[in-house]
């Protein structure tokens, strides 16, 4: 089933429910949102010469012709690559060159930077900015009556997700997966409401646009904040008048939040939602949370590879205060969703032996398998079949599950760091650190962060007989690989740990790094020169 459809279904019986909205300024019924995408799905064929299963790439922030994009192109039988817009434009470039995208719409801020920086990509036939005369122009054609025919298995959304060789890998997400998804936010997450409304403070590259979907198909409202982004007060505010509000946001994105209604003396009126993921939220910071918001949180757990659906914890169990293993469930990341499998396993993808009862069982690597999980990596069969096993997906997370079906996230394999709910892989800084001419060895590690969950520190090995300092290396980072993903502090050392098989220890250095942070302050910071930035915000 075409994705589309949940649009169309919508437009026929409520037509004139008001869809969405920059703050408080209506912008679009659910006719006109259906009209605009339906007109998108003649005109972007017509005039660009696309066919359905073709390649459409979005690197914008949020803005209100993100909705109509996404549903014009599913109309047309098109496969949507959105793109984070925080990412760097080379970063954006080697995913539209390496996903085949023909087309490619952008917001004016991300979008001139990226005609800018690089030369043109070699395939792509237009970049049209959704502000623009070329853009109101596709919108006059006359529109698709009805979605084009699609299986379940065709690709809706080519995800990518950054991989530890440094370079990001394109996650097949079909119909069939959205839908599960879709399903699933009814089922496990929230009971959306016709009523209610979504606003979109997070990336709508990402899992706050995936929630798109089952509000599309209550016919609740779409909230573009006039930031365009997150902010806490702007978000306090407008909950009061345009409630019952739902907004996905990362734990970092939870903890501002709560600080600022903590500090008006608020408690949230008007959300009635909050679903936090993708980073860890330590026990401390949901229960200050419950404590100034109240019942307001629903935490997931998922992946690029398995979208927003490997567990949920639901506010019920999150008020469950009188529940002997209470503080052991608000710390787990909750209850496989209804339409996955849950498993944790050896090396070999063999289930470990369940818990005992009040306990948690031994730690393994977290496997799922359901139609939320991908198809597969785009262009990429050997990472493929090492991920995707006898059908069950190896999600590279370490975990445990309790006797009641609970999952405890315990650690995360291939070092990646989560730092304000955004995926750093150490590697690609590495990488791009390495480019200096003076930088002989250098390793990243991510340390805890009492605000943004996790931050990235770099050791640094200079070449024999030379010297690098940290600002050519920030330098260096800004010329090649996003700005959140930069290194936050620099440590020089005159070889990296390693064991007798030349592997670097991180362990070794994340153990430096803690026991910096319990030993008193040295003086002239006992040799370990480091970079420390006023604004340490890693979405900036």
């Amino acid at each position: 089933m075409n994705l589309a459809l949940l649009l169309a279904r919508t437009a026929r019986w409520g037509g004139a429910r008001p869809a969405v909205l920059l703050g408080d300024e209506l912008l679009l019924d659910y006719a006109g949102l259906a009209r605009r995408a339906a007109t998108l799905a003649r005109a972007i064929p017509q005039r660009h010469g696309l066919r359905p299963g073709d390649r459409v790439g979005f690197f914008m922030s949020n803005h209100p012709a993100v909705l109509e994009l996404l549903f014009g192109c599913w109309w047309a039988g098109l496969v949507v690559v959105p793109i984070n817009p925080k990412l760097h434009p080379r970063e954006a470039q080697f995913i539209l060159a390496h996903s085949g995208a023909l087309l490619a719409f952008a917001t004016d801020d991300v979008g001139a930077a990226l005609v800018a920086d690089a030369p043109p990509l070699p395939g792509l036939r237009e970049l049209v900015f959704v502000d623009s005369p070329a853009y109101a122009a596709l919108l006059q054609a006359e529109p698709v009556p009805e979605p084009v025919p699609r299986g379940p298995d065709d690709l809706a959304w080519l995800f990518y997700t950054s991989g530890t060789t440094g370079r990001p890998k394109g996650v097949m997400i079909t119909h069939r997966n959205l839908l599960t998804m879709t399903l699933c936010y009814f089922s496990d997450v929230d009971a959306a409401q016709p009523e209610d409304a979504t606003l979109y403070a997070a990336p709508m590259s990402h899992g706050a646009g995936l929630y798109a979907l089952p509000h599309v198909k209550v016919g609740a409202r779409h909230i573009v904040p006039p930031s365009r982004g997150f902010d806490p007060a702007e978000i306090l505010a407008l909950a009061k008048r345009q409630g019952p509000l739902h907004l996905f946001a990362a734990p970092t994105m939870v903890r501002r939040l709560v600080d600022e209604a903590a500090a008006r003396g608020e408690t949230g009126e008007g959300i009635k939602t909050i679903v936090y993921g993708g980073g860890p939220m330590y026990v401390e910071d949901i229960q200050r949370a419950l404590k100034v918001m109240g019942p307001r949180f629903v935490q997931i757990y998922g992946q690029g590879e398995s979208p927003m659906t490997i567990t949920a914890l639901s506010r019920r169990d999150l008020m469950d205060a009188e529940h002997p293993r209470y503080l052991a469930r608000i710390g787990s990341v909750g209850l496989a969703q209804t339409a996955v499998q849950l498993r944790v396993a050896d090396a070999e993808g063999r289930p470990l032996p369940p818990a005992a009862p009040g306990a948690d069982g031994p730690p393994g690597e977290i496997l799922v398998r359901g139609d939320s999980v991908m198809a597969g990596y785009w262009h990429d069969a050997e990472a493929t079949a090492k991920t995707l096993r006898d059908g069950w997906l190896f999600t590279g997370d370490i975990g445990s599950l309790d006797a009641d079906g609970f999952l405890t996230l315990r650690d995360r394999s291939k070092d990646l760091i989560i730092s304000g709910g955004a995926n750093i892989y150490p590697r690609e800084v590495e990488e791009a650190l390495l480019r200096h001419p003076a930088v002989a060895e250098v390793s990243v590690v991510g340390r805890p962060h009492p605000e943004w969950g996790e931050e990235v520190v770099a050791f640094v090995v200079a070449q024999p007989g030379m010297t690098v300092d940290a600002a050519s290396l920030d330098a260096l980072c800004q010329a090649n690989i996003a700005r959140f993903k930069r290194p936050r502090h620099y440590r020089w050392l005159n070889a990296l740990p390693k064991n007798h098989y030349g592997k670097v220890l991180k362990t070794a250095l994340r153990e430096q790094l803690a026991a910096e942070a319990t030993a008193p302050p040295a003086q002239g910071d006992g040799g370990a020169a480091k970079l420390a930035r006023s604004s340490d915000d890693p979405s900036s």
